[in-house]
C-alpha cells in the first residue's frame, strides 16, 4: 500500500533549483484563512442572526489605500449561514475592535455608547456653565490642571528615555562595582570599630578589682584604740612566752619599725580636752557635758591601766633576763 500522506519527496541528482521559473502572482490577492466571527451580526439578506464565535472559510485581503497610524487594515469576506449571501467586514484598529462593512449590522457598537456618553457630559457641562460663572471658571482651572499634569507626565517620560538612552552596559558594570566595593569598605571598618570596642571593654574590665579577684584586698576599718591594745596584747603574749627573743627583738629593725608605726598610731589617737563652761548654761546641756565627761572617763581609765600592765610585765621580762644572766657568770 503507497503513503496516502506525501510528506518527504524525492530529489534526482541532476536537480537545479536555479531552474525552476519563479511563480508569478498578484500583490494583492485574496487569502482563504480560517476565521472565527469576533462579534454578533443580523444578516441584511435574511434577517437571520449569527452569534459571536461562529467559524468560517473567509477570503482575506489588505485594504487599499486604508491604514491609520501606520497600520494596514484588513477586509474579510464571509457568506450567510441561511441565505449565503457575502458579508464583509474589516478591522478597526483606532477602537481595537472590527467593524461590519457590507451585508450585515452589528447588534451592538461599544465604540457607539462611549460617544454617548462623552456627547452626554459635554452637553451636561455646557448646561451648567450656562447660567454660572464661577462653575465655568472652576471647569476651566480643572482643565489647565489636568493639562499641566498631562505635561508633567510626558517630560517625566522623556528624560527617563533620555537617560535610559545615556546608559550603556560598562557604566552599569562600573556603578555595580563601585557599590558593591563601597559596601565591603563600610562592613570591614564596622568589623574593626567592634574589635576596637571589645577591647577597649575587656581593657576596662582589667582595669577594674572585683571583690572575687586574686588582687582584691578587703580594708578593715577599725579604731586606732582597739589597735593598739590588740598590738599590745600580741606584744606582751609573745614577750611572755619566749623571753628571750627581746635581745633579738632590739637589734631587728623590724621591730624599730614596729615600735615607730605603734608611736605613730598612738599620735594620731584622738585627744579630748574639757572646757568649764560658764554657770548661765543651760543645766540639760551641763548635764550632758558631765555625763560625756564621766564617759570619756571610763573610756580612758581601762586605756592606762592597759599601759601599766604593758610597762609592768616589760620590767618583769628584762628582771627575769638578768637574773638568767646572773646565774650563767655565777656558773
Amino acid at each position: 500500500m503507497g503513503e496516502r500522506k506525501v510528506l518527504n519527496k524525492h530529489y534526482p541528482d541532476d536537480f537545479d533549483p536555479a531552474k525552476i521559473p519563479r511563480r508569478r502572482q498578484p500583490k494583492n490577492r485574496q487569502i482563504v484563512v480560517r476565521v472565527m466571527l469576533p462579534m454578533s451580526i443580523r444578516c441584511g439578506t435574511c434577517g437571520t442572526y449569527i452569534s459571536k464565535g461562529t467559524k468560517f472559510n473567509s477570503r482575506k485581503e489588505d485594504a487599499a489605500g486604508e491604514a491609520y497610524l501606520g497600520i494596514r487594515i484588513h477586509r474579510f469576506y464571509i457568506k450567510c449561514t441561511r441565505c449565503s449571501a457575502e458579508i464583509a467586514f474589516k478591522t478597526d484598529p483606532r477602537n481595537s475592535d472590527y467593524t461590519v462593512e457590507s451585508g450585515a449590522s452589528r447588534n451592538f457598537e461599544p465604540w457607539r455608547e462611549a460617544e454617548a456618553v462623552a456627547d452626554k457630559e459635554k452637553r451636561k457641562r455646557a448646561a451648567e456653565e450656562m447660567g454660572d460663572t464661577m462653575r465655568a471658571l472652576e471647569n476651566r482651572a480643572m482643565d489647565s490642571k489636568r493639562d499641566m499634569d498631562v505635561l508633567a507626565d510626558l517630560e517625566e517620560t522623556r528624560s527617563i528615555k533620555s537617560r535610559h538612552e545615556g546608559v550603556s552596559i560598562d557604566r552599569m558594570l562600573g556603578i555595580l562595582n563601585h557599590s558593591a566595593s563601597t559596601a565591603h569598605h563600610q562592613n570591614l571598618k564596622e568589623e574593626e570599630n567592634t574589635v576596637l570596642l571589645a577591647e577597649e571593654d575587656e581593657e576596662l574590665v582589667r582595669s577594674i578589682t572585683f571583690r572575687n579577684s586574686e588582687g582584691y584586698v578587703k580594708r578593715i576599718e577599725v579604731n586606732d584604740e582597739d589597735f593598739l591594745s590588740e598590738i599590745i596584747n600580741e606584744s606582751s603574749e609573745s614577750a611572755l612566752d619566749h623571753p628571750t627573743d627581746v635581745l633579738a627583738k632590739a637589734n631587728d629593725p623590724e621591730s624599730a619599725n614596729k615600735e615607730e608605726v605603734k608611736k605613730s598610731l598612738a599620735s594620731k589617737m584622738p585627744k579630748f580636752i574639757v572646757k568649764p563652761k560658764s554657770a548661765a548654761a543651760n543645766p540639760q546641756k551641763k548635764h550632758k557635758s558631765t555625763e560625756s565627761r564621766a564617759v570619756h572617763d571610763d573610756f580612758k581609765a581601762p586605756v592606762a591601766e592597759e599601759k601599766i600592765e604593758a610597762s609592768e610585765e616589760k620590767t618583769n621580762i628584762l628582771h627575769s633576763l638578768f637574773q638568767y644572766d646572773s646565774d650563767e657568770s655565777d656558773e
